[in-house]
């Protein structure tokens, strides 16, 4: 969906998302999924002839009821549509566009918890014998591959880096996060050889417009989220592996081989960013599997 077309509906959106994307500094494609939500919402209210600024409880229950018997959606799209429409409706009454927030006021379905899909050490092994560091191209993949291993940001704080975010002396890059918070973040010797190639080699050769930007694509532009999603699809076509991955997997197996190595919860919550231990505690569940595997495993009773 073309983020500029979907945004000709209503000033107070295209506010909204430009609110998102300065003061919060949310990615597009967050932007996309937040805008896609509340157009069609409006769309409903249109058929219903319903003033989104005038609804009522028990219409926008009406639309909850929609959401799950007229499109048959499952609850956890049903979750991410109200919290869309919540944060939308709190940004209008805190500018006086509305008088209340009334999907504040709705109960969310539960959410199924899904465990993290990250990678084995051996898989992650496979995935970085594929770039040729030979190349351009190879050396700034494998530090993509790298960076997001050692350090567990996000794929859109990745392709954010500034060079003058980078300090080599200690191995620390600041990288900004959700809502405009900064923090630092570190990487180990073999991520910082793959980045003073790059920067030696295939950056120079990449970066024929001067950007300020770590990452270049293939036509000296700044690297972009779905660029790199191509290119980690690129590498898991040329593996053996036959599972569907993502970026995000990278940050789950940063997180799960700390926690599996003794890292201790709330410095894992540091690193990743997160604003509290709720969202970092899900791969405790990850981590006590591996415990139960290491205890039948050794105990010497559990053996027999």
């Amino acid at each position: 969906m073309d983020l500029k077309k979907m945004t000709d509906i209503d000033n107070n959106l295209i506010n909204y998302l430009d609110y998102l994307k300065v003061q919060r500094n949310y990615s597009k494609d967050t932007l996309i999924n937040y805008g896609s939500d509340i157009v069609k919402y409006f769309e409903y209210c249109k058929s219903k002839n319903i003033s989104y600024k005038d609804i009522t409880y028990l219409e926008a229950r009406e639309y909850l009821v929609y959401l799950y018997e007229g499109l048959n959606e499952k609850a956890s799209t049903v979750s991410r549509k109200v919290s869309s429409l919540r944060s939308f409706y709190h940004y209008l009454k805190k500018n006086n566009v509305v008088d209340k927030n009334v999907f504040k006021l709705l109960n969310l379905p539960k959410k199924d918890k899904k465990l993290p899909v990250y990678f084995e050490y051996n898989e992650l092994e496979l995935l970085f014998e594929i770039p040729d560091i030979n190349t351009n191209l190879g050396q700034r993949d494998i530090l993509i591959l790298e960076l997001l291993y050692a350090t567990g940001i996000r794929v859109s704080e990745l392709v954010s880096i500034n060079i003058e975010d980078i300090n080599l002396g200690d191995n620390s890059i600041l990288v900004l996060g959700k809502g405009n918070k900064e923090r630092i973040v570190y990487f180990e010797d073999i991520a910082k050889e793959a980045l003073e190639r790059y920067l030696k080699y295939g950056r120079k050769e990449l970066n024929v417009n001067k950007s300020s930007k770590l990452f270049i694509n293939n036509n000296g532009g700044e690297l972009t989220t779905r660029g790199v999603r191509d290119i980690l699809d690129r590498i898991i076509k040329k593996t053996t592996m036959s599972k569907n991955i993502s970026p995000h997997m990278l940050r789950h197996s940063f997180a799960t081989h700390l926690l599996n190595e003794g890292c201790d919860l709330l410095s894992v919550q540091q690193l990743l960013g997160h604003e509290s231990l709720t969202a970092t505690s899900i791969y405790t569940h990850i981590t006590n599997d591996r415990l139960k595997e290491v205890y039948y495993k050794n105990h010497p009773r559990a053996k027999k």
